[in-house]
């Protein structure tokens, strides 16, 4: 997966591995920044009362797709990294973006000062 920031929106570009897995038939996910209320880097919480639909799960190996939980509609597209990005949404259907990328504390500071 790549991350950049264009025209005031984060871009997120998936490979067609990461489409498959996720479930997810757009390349390409584009969000402004506006829409945007908070990034984090710690470990996000789960549980096994989400509701995975449609999606992948291998334990330890890779968590992708649409889950549904008491917190909302979320995305989630982790591997067995701990370089999470957590970016909490408002105005979209997703309430919040989970992902496992690289320099994860370095994509928290670009999107953060650019929102406010």
């Amino acid at each position: 997966m790549k991350l950049s920031i264009i025209d005031e929106k984060l871009k997120i570009e998936f490979t067609l591995k990461e489409q498959l897995l996720a479930v997810r038939w757009q390349k390409i996910w584009q969000i402004p920044l506006s829409h945007i209320t908070q990034v984090t880097t710690a470990e996000p919480q789960s549980s096994w009362k989400e509701l995975r639909a449609p999606g992948s799960f291998i334990p330890g190996v890779v968590k992708a797709g649409t889950y549904y939980t008491n917190r909302g509609k979320e995305f989630w597209y982790v591997n067995r990294e701990t370089d999470y990005l957590t970016i909490e949404l408002q105005n979209e259907s997703y309430k919040r973006i989970i992902l496992t990328v690289d320099n994860s504390e370095s994509w928290r500071q670009q999107i953060v000062p650019i929102q406010n």
